[in-house]
Formats: C-alpha cells, sequence, structure tokens
C-alpha cells in the first residue's frame, strides 16, 4: 500500500521536535494530555525564564545584588578578675605577713594567726580604700604590691608576738627595776626587767560591778595552788597585789576567752607563761595596772 506524501509519522515528528530542541538549549519539561510524544509524556521546552506576574516591579539596577550577608555573632565574655593572692579561708605564711604589715599600718588590732578570716578582710578593704581600690576584702597583685611598698618586712616577733593582742605601750613606772607591767587597754601583762620585755601574756580583768583596781601596787602573798574563800573557786599560781586581787591562770579564761570576767583579779590564760613568772617574780615586785 503506497504512504501518502504530504504526511509524516509520529517518530519522524518527534525526531524533528528533539532536534529543534537541541539546536535552540532547551531543556525538558513534563506535560501530559493528549498529543505527548511518548509514554512517559516527556517533551522540551525553551529555558527563557517566565514573565514576572502582574503587579510585579523588579528592583532597580543599583539595589541589585547590594545586600551583604551579616556576620556571624560572636558571644561577648566579659574578663574575668585576675584571682586574689589571698582571701578568706586562706592561711599560711603569706597571710601572715600580710596581718602583720597591716598592723604597722595601724589596720589589724589583733596578733597576727596566718588565718583570713572577717577581722583580716575588715582591715584589707580598709587599706584598699586609703588605696582607691576596688573594696573587694581580698588582696588582689595591685593591693598587695602597694601594702609592701608602704611598710618593712615584718620582725619574728612581728609575726610571732606573745600575745593575741599588741602589747600596750608600757607606762613610764614600769620601766625602771622588775615590773609586772598590766594594760587594761591593750588587755596584756608584760614582765620588765629595766625597760626590756621579758614576756608577756593575755590577761582579762574584773567586770563592771568587781572591778580591778588600777594603780601601783607590791606582791605581798603568793600561792601556788590557792583557792578562793569567797567564791570556792581555783586560783592557780595566784600572785596577790592588792587586799584579795591577784595575777593567776583561769582555765575558764583558757577556755572561754573574754565572754567572762573576773571577780577583781586579773586572769591569766597561758598556764606555762604564767608558771613561769610565779616561779620568777618575789614577794615585794612592783605591780603596775593602767589604762
Amino acid at each position: 500500500m503506497q504512504r501518502s506524501r504530504g504526511r509524516r509519522t509520529a517518530p519522524a515528528v518527534a525526531a524533528v521536535l528533539v532536534v529543534a530542541a537541541l539546536a535552540v538549549g532547551c531543556r525538558p519539561v513534563t506535560v501530559t494530555g493528549a498529543g505527548s510524544p511518548d509514554s512517559k509524556g516527556t517533551r522540551y521546552a525553551p529555558t527563557t525564564p517566565a514573565p514576572p506576574p502582574l503587579g510585579h516591579h523588579p528592583p532597580p539596577a543599583h539595589a541589585r545584588h547590594t545586600t551583604k550577608p551579616h556576620p556571624p555573632r560572636t558571644a561577648h565574655h566579659t574578663p574575668a578578675a585576675p584571682r586574689p593572692l589571698m582571701a578568706p579561708g586562706s592561711r599560711g605564711a603569706q597571710v601572715r605577713e600580710l596581718q602583720a604589715r597591716l598592723a604597722q599600718l595601724g589596720l589589724f588590732d589583733r596578733a597576727p594567726t596566718g588565718y583570713y578570716a572577717s577581722v583580716t578582710a575588715t582591715a584589707v578593704r580598709a587599706f584598699q580604700r586609703r588605696q582607691g581600690l576596688p573594696r573587694t576584702g581580698t588582696v588582689q597583685p595591685a593591693a598587695w604590691r602597694a601594702l609592701r611598698s608602704q611598710t618593712r618586712r615584718p620582725s619574728h616577733a612581728e609575726l610571732y608576738p606573745p600575745t593575741t593582742r599588741p602589747v600596750g605601750t608600757p607606762d613610764p613606772r614600769c620601766m625602771r627595776g622588775r615590773v609586772i607591767c598590766i594594760s587594761k587597754r591593750s588587755n596584756t601583762l608584760t614582765w620588765l626587767v629595766n625597760g626590756r620585755i621579758v614576756s608577756a601574756m593575755d590577761v582579762r580583768f574584773g567586770s563592771q560591778y568587781t572591778p580591778t583596781r588600777e594603780g601601783t601596787f607590791r606582791i605581798t602573798f603568793k600561792s601556788r595552788h590557792h583557792v578562793s574563800t569567797l567564791y570556792h573557786t581555783a586560783m592557780p599560781y595566784a600572785m596577790f597585789f592588792s587586799g584579795g586581787q591577784a595575777v593567776h591562770y583561769s582555765a575558764d579564761f583558757a577556755a572561754h576567752g573574754y565572754r567572762g570576767a573576773s571577780h577583781g583579779c586579773v586572769n591569766v590564760r597561758d598556764k606555762q607563761k604564767i608558771a613561769a613568772l610565779f616561779h620568777t617574780v618575789r614577794g615585794g615586785t612592783k605591780v603596775v595596772v593602767y589604762h
């Protein structure tokens, strides 16, 4: 049977379309419906971009491609303060030196202990206030440098004093001969020989209603194992100087410190020191009690 000359077969038409599409740079698109060239429904269309929708106005040329990406955000960290050299809870030789140097400036009114507690922190704040430094109560490198520049290196006696509180300035009446010099201001007793301190110890005094008398006295009586006939309490190493008032060891003072008081006597809490003084002192030795 003879084919019609004016009509092309379907495969021939598809081949022509593919060649034409490749010639103009087309891309494949998917279409549906009757007349698809193959069973998958694939035909080719030009890659020319579609026109913008109605009502859309593209940005002007000078505004195109001007948006810059935002740099990544980084967290801002405040620099940490330098670690303090000393702070509450610290202990050791450096703390003892700190306390001795503060005592030289009149800011620390105790004997160095080597332990950093509230009293030391208060003294450090006072020094920082003088220097215009942050009042942290802890010793930063700047505060430590300033303190060392304003003080001298503490002596062994300043670092390890014989009493928990600085020994009071001796009364002029104590500067000649052998004298038991007792300061109510500093709560200390010093044993002096011609103005030289031989030993010192902490003491406490009578209460408001039974005060320890002040003045110049003499040792009148010594009793190693004395017991009070008025209060029936032990008074070891008693050295009487004014009626029933004496210098003696107090177990209560050793146990409770300054929370208590005597009935007028001068209590000593270091048993070894008062024992040594008891064996040294003779009857008639001068006693000076002053404020």
